[in-house]
């Protein structure tokens, strides 16, 4: 927060991005530093860093908004400035009446038990320095969930049954839009039988193009001579593309062998099988749902 204001400290009214850029500079990030996005994918961490410093002083009132996206230091700002502080974090922002304000309300709407995601506790230790900004610890509390509900997917598929594996990839391949509807999907996967081939599938609802496919439940690691079986079974029915779905791993020289070979053939392991289902909603179900909500800028333009 505090380099933030000290760039402000001019009196002129800068950009949100501009600010984001001019931080990026002064902690000297490198490009791929610049780049890093938040775990979920929609800014990147610098831009939110900035964006919540500028938020918070906003509500202790260190810098206003003269227009959208726009910011600039106050009276309250310039005198904190000349204060020469050796940095700003919460505890600092405690002192305004708005920044108490605010505190108040998130923690009323957390509950009374509920801890503060601002300060991460050490054990200990006091409270410790905001490391994360509120949606960097939403995204990286979310990307925890999913990664656990996976984890427990991989298991859950090692115990399903031949049968239900295969009902399983049907409702999968339906929902990331391939086959057609599931009627026709379920015709498909497991018709031929033929030379190591499980079905052959749709690529686009008009039958343009198809995808053969080799879906198996597998103790151990699928190796090269399976996967040479399979591209062998392609190149048997003329075949370009190829799914080889598992609910274990595959080699390195059978990853190695698909990718050098002509034939498009996609290994899809247990793990891979485990996010293509979360993020497709098979074999899961939504627990709980959060909106997160910003101020529609659009909404308060004025004609």
């Amino acid at each position: 927060m505090l380099p933030v204001l000290r760039v402000l400290a001019d009196g002129e009214a800068r950009h949100r991005r501009t600010l984001a850029d001019t931080m990026a500079d002064h902690f000297d990030l490198t490009a791929d530093e610049r780049a890093q996005m938040l775990p979920s994918g929609k800014a990147p961490v610098i831009r939110s860093r900035t964006g919540w410093a500028l938020s918070y002083m906003k509500q202790a009132g260190l810098v206003a908004t003269p227009r959208r996206g726009w910011y600039q230091i106050t009276p309250a700002g310039t005198e904190v400035i000349s204060q020469d502080p050796k940095e700003i974090g919460n505890d600092f922002l405690m002192r305004f009446a708005g920044f108490q304000d605010f505190r108040a309300r998130s923690k009323a709407d957390q509950g009374p038990e509920a801890p503060d995601p601002d300060e991460p506790q050490q054990p200990g230790s006091g409270p410790a320095k905001v490391v994360e900004a509120p949606d960097e610890a939403l995204d990286r509390a979310y990307s925890r969930l999913r990664a656990a509900v996976e984890s427990e997917l991989v298991d859950t598929l090692m115990s399903v049954s031949p049968i239900f594996f295969e009902e399983l990839v049907i409702d999968l391949l339906v929902r990331m839009g391939y086959g057609g509807n599931r009627a026709e999907a379920a015709r498909a996967i497991g018709r031929t039988g033929d030379g190591g081939i499980d079905g052959v599938i749709d690529e686009d609802r008009l039958g343009l193009d198809s995808i053969y496919v080799q879906a198996k439940r597998w103790q151990g690691s699928v190796g090269r001579p399976e996967i040479q079986k399979f591209a062998g079974a392609l190149q048997g029915q003329r075949a370009t593309k190829g799914i080889f779905i598992t609910t274990s791993t595959f080699s390195r020289d059978a990853e190695e062998y698909a990718q050098r070979i002509g034939t498009r053939i996609v290994l899809i392991d247990g793990r891979r099988l485990a996010s293509l289902m979360f993020e497709h909603d098979v074999g899961v179900a939504s627990r709980r749902t959060y909106i997160v909500k910003d101020v529609d800028g659009d909404y308060f333009e004025e004609a």
